[in-house]
């Protein structure tokens, strides 16, 4: 999207099903699994780039031994920084050593990051500084491997305040108010607690050396994950594993966050995405599963694996945001999808252009675009085969007719992102300024004063980088037009399941929502909803309905996409800017499996996400700067 938004973080699970020597003598090294690993998240580097992080459990080797390994960086390169590390600590291990690489017990109890479940994540934050603290992986250290825990996601949860709270009637102490520290600290009680039922059992039976091997053959991870997730409200697809090598991945009841799986005899891997999956173990994609919501895969100790479910099942909304921009377009189905978003929107970019396809030139920004583009275009094709047959049926010959059979689309590159500069590194107060270098443009493509202008964009956020950067520039051209297109529809609510976008101001559909309401007298509607948000808040009603949507209430949405279009023109602007929005319907139809839409809609799958919508109304009202979560 042209407007800058905090991506997702991803996530990365490989646990090896056979012996370690197995996969040397396979594949003649030892960090087969590590290999695995680096492409796994570079394959999802578009999730996340604030920093990154890697575990690495060994299963048995000698009382002594360290066997859990961790490194996170916050390096502008951080997987580069952290594979190179690993590496550089198998090749000093080997310098002194050279005989000892096919022994594979020496290289488990000698080289760090040698081990048979591995866990990546990339951070994208969406709050909290980047600083290496914030980094995921999250460990709970303890001297029985059974207690210790690993703990990463992509999640943020809108109840951090109740599941605190939560922490210390358990009799916790917790360091931090914040979703990462509550998240491991609650599952690690309940970890706790399920070693200590299980030594009770056991106590009079056997000797604790005993005990400790029973309990790692036995211990439950599904009862830990139903007594542990019951209070989270929020999307998560949550990943963790024991310092006994047992494991799991966890998706949120509503499926918000994605989570997909594939399993032979050699290996089990979990990522965000599929395509991370296939390139990474060349596999085809109808061999990888999706984690259904509400479940966990739960790989054992022994290197078996189930999907269990451990909390009631939501109505499923898997957020639509991930086939419109976060994941990588070159999975098939998100790929069709983006094809179908662009040409849904054919027949009101036609009536837009009045019809005048050979006046009018098609262009997209960013690059994440293209692909809604060329449904967009296939849509204009369709348009004209259907136009062509009409003038032949109606008799058009000669000149006339060799026109109308050479009409095409005029396809251009207008708008040119420099790849070397990123939008997000600045600060808000300093992007406006900056906006305007990131992008450059084709000269005499245009036709002063005579042609329209079709741009397609991903979604519109803010409005800013169209305002001060695309339309001053594209408008230089002299297009008599300029129809700005999002193939996602106007987003009006904020989110609260991971994605950065959680001050309603930030909304240039908010602004023009306020905007409207001052024009037609109705100004005392946004006080009114100020005390329905208020009292919500306070009375706790907050998490039931949605108030902020009566402001959008007395509009059309073509009523708020005019207006829209008034705010991001530009001064001096002379061409006329049009702003078309995808349907929320039509986004159903393009994503029937994804339809979690509440950034679009105002319908939040959760209930704590009507609280935060009506919390960060009440902080816009009181001139609060600070997230609602």
């Amino acid at each position: 999207m042209s407007d800058a938004i905090k991506h997702e973080c991803g996530i990365a699970l490989i646990r090896l099903r056979k012996p370690f020597s197995y996969y040397i003598e396979k594949y003649g090294h030892p960090y087969y699994a590590v290999n695995r690993l680096y492409t796994l998240m570079e394959k999802q580097y578009n999730r996340g780039q604030d920093g990154a992080g890697i575990a690495v459990i060994k299963l048995d080797v000698p009382q002594g031994t360290r066997y859990i390994s961790r490194y996170r960086s916050v390096d502008p390169s951080p997987i580069a920084e952290i594979f190179e590390k690993v590496n550089k600590k198998y090749r000093k291990a080997l310098r002194d050593n050279k005989d000892k690489i096919n022994d594979a017990q020496w290289l488990l109890e000698n080289i760090a990051f040698t081990g048979e479940v591995l866990m990546g994540h990339l951070r994208y934050g969406t709050h909290g500084a980047n600083e290496i603290e914030n980094c995921h992986p999250f460990l709970r250290q303890n001297n029985w491997r059974s207690r210790n825990l690993v703990v990463a996601g992509n999640f943020n949860m809108t109840n951090v305040d109740e599941l605190f709270n939560k922490l210390i009637e358990l009799g916790q102490h917790p360091k931090e108010k914040v979703d990462t520290v509550t998240v491991l600290e609650k599952i690690g009680h309940f970890l706790d607690e399920e070693n200590q039922y299980l030594f009770e059992k056991y106590k009079d039976k056997y000797s604790n050396s005993q005990i400790s091997t029973i309990i790692e053959n036995e211990l439950d991870l599904q009862r830990v994950l139903m007594r542990s997730n019951k209070d989270f409200d929020g999307g998560y697809s949550m990943m963790g594993i024991t310092g006994h090598g047992s494991a799991f991945v966890a998706r949120d009841p509503a499926g918000i966050r994605p989570a997909y799986y594939y399993a032979d005899d050699e290996v089990v891997v979990v990522a965000s995405e599929r395509p991370a999956i296939k390139m990474a173990f060349d596999i085809q994609y109808d061999a990888i599963q999706e984690i259904q919501p509400g479940h966990a895969l739960i790989i054992h100790r022994n290197g078996s694996y189930e999907e269990k479910q451990f909390i009631d099942q939501l109505p499923k909304k898997s957020c639509s945001f991930e086939r419109i921009y976060f994941s990588r377009g070159s999975d098939p189905a998100i790929y069709a999808e983006r094809k179908q978003l662009g040409k849904l929107l054919t027949p009101q970019i036609l009536e837009a252009i009045d019809y005048d396809v050979e006046n009018t030139v098609f262009s997209y920004v960013p690059n994440t675009a293209e692909t809604s583009f060329l449904g967009l275009i296939e849509g204009v094709e369709e348009h004209l085969t259907r136009y062509r047959k009409k003038v032949v049926s109606e008799g058009a010959t000669g000149a006339e007719l060799d026109k109308v059979l050479q009409l095409k689309p005029r396809i251009e590159k207008m708008v040119i992102k420099d790849a070397k500069l990123r939008s997000f590194i600045t600060s808000d107060d300093t992007r406006q300024a900056m906006v305007s270098t990131l992008y450059d443009t084709t000269y005499d493509v245009i036709k002063k004063g005579v042609d329209k202008l079709v741009i397609m964009d991903d979604s519109i956020v803010r409005g800013t980088t169209l305002e001060n950067g695309i339309l001053k520039m594209l408008d230089k051209l002299g297009p008599k037009k300029i129809i700005v297109v999002s193939s996602a529809p106007q987003i009006r609510y904020p989110d609260c399941y991971g994605i950065d976008m959680s001050k309603v101001k930030d909304f240039v559909a908010f602004r023009a929502a306020l905007e409207l309401l001052k024009e037609t007298k109705q100004d005392n509607l946004a006080d009114d909803v100020y005390e329905r948000c208020k009292a919500a808040i306070a009375n706790l009603s907050g998490n039931m309905v949605n108030h902020v949507k009566e402001l959008y209430r007395p509009f059309t949405y073509e009523q708020v996409s005019k207006k829209i279009a008034e705010i991001i023109t530009p001064k001096g602007c002379n061409a006329e800017i049009e702003v078309i929005f995808q349907t929320v319907d039509n986004l159903h139809r393009a994503c029937p499996n994804h339809i979690g839409d509440w950034y679009f809609t105002g319908d939040y799958p959760t209930t704590g996400g009507n609280r935060v919508v009506n919390k960060a109304y009440m902080y816009y009202m009181e001139g609060k700067t600070v997230r609602a979560y």
